[in-house]
């Protein structure tokens, strides 16, 4: 049943899931107790293909790959926090050289990238959402600039494709500071489409698409609970207490409609991974029902 059903993905089109549904990268407390073997065999029993990295799997080809080949799992993709928007190249490429060693060795084709200078100062994610820090424009060029560059020396010296993630409280959170990014980047950086960060952005993520459809590389499948992003943004809470309070969740439990997208895919020919990704409390979101219920409704809506 599961093989029929993913079945429904284009050729060359794999369904991951991240481990954010199991243990939260920042907030440690959030699933503390649950071991990477839970996570992984949860996983592989809902059907999906892959796993991208997290902070409990381990970092080297040696202890991960046996972890993920006996469970048929590739790995997807992982999470670099750059700082190009504060340093130059040759230092971000320092900074990177063991994660994407790593990728490559395990298979992987492409580099989740995330912007983490210019942000609010102290604990950025605990801030309120309005102290978030804003790109000023006129350095937007020197930016995309250096993005083009790194972009660049990483596939040339690891064969990764950079995947730029648009994210909450950081330098790109609007679609026009994406746009206003990706109209001066080089077509060396490629995007990663969020559909829930588009969300809660305040923008539909089908604006990028129709924008910048060529240059995603890499798709996170994320949903949204209207009710408590509006929560979030009428009471300025902070990115941390949105997701302690579940803004975010699996798709089809929330707000965003994922048939565009599968039409995008289709119609594209999109080469490469959709990773159903939601951070939330596994205590009040047990992790195994969400994304096999996830499982479901991506390849339902694929198959519609």
């Amino acid at each position: 049943m599961t093989k029929e059903k993913l079945a429904a993905l284009p050729d060359g089109v794999r369904l991951a899931v991240s481990p954010l549904s199991w243990t939260n990268e920042v907030l440690k407390d959030l699933g503390a107790d649950i071991a990477v073997e839970t996570c992984l065999d949860d996983a592989a029993h809902a059907g999906y293909q892959g796993v991208e990295l997290g902070r409990k799997l381990p970092r080297s080809r040696e202890a991960l790959a046996p972890l993920l080949e006996s469970r048929g799992l590739a790995l997807a993709s992982g999470w670099h926090s750059g700082e190009l928007a504060e340093r130059g190249v040759e230092a971000e490429m320092a900074a990177v050289a063991a994660h994407a060693e790593l990728l490559r060795a395990m298979g992987s084709t492409v580099l989740v990238y995330g912007e983490v200078a210019m942000m609010a100062p102290g604990a950025p994610l605990d801030a309120p959402m309005s102290a978030r820090c804003v790109m000023p424009k006129e350095v937007i060029a020197t930016y995309a600039a250096r993005l083009t560059d790194f972009s660049a020396r990483l596939a040339g010296e690891y064969g990764l494709a950079l995947a730029y993630h648009h994210h909450l409280m950081m330098v790109a959170e609007t679609f026009d500071e994406v746009s206003a990014l990706f109209d001066k980047a080089g077509s060396a950086a490629g995007l990663l489409l969020d559909t829930g960060h588009a969300a809660a952005g305040g923008f539909d993520y089908t604006r990028l698409i129709e924008r910048f459809g060529d240059r995603i590389v890499h798709i996170h499948l994320k949903d949204v609970r209207g009710p408590v992003i509006a929560e979030v943004r009428a009471g300025d809470l902070s990115f941390n207490a949105g997701v302690r309070r579940g803004m975010f969740t699996v798709p089809g439990d929330g707000i965003v409609d994922f048939a565009p997208l599968a039409a995008f895919v289709r119609q594209s020919r999109y080469q490469g991974w959709l990773v159903v990704e939601a951070e939330q409390d596994p205590a009040l979101a047990p992790p195994l029902p969400a994304v096999t219920a996830a499982f479901h409704h991506v390849l339902d809506t694929f198959a519609a």
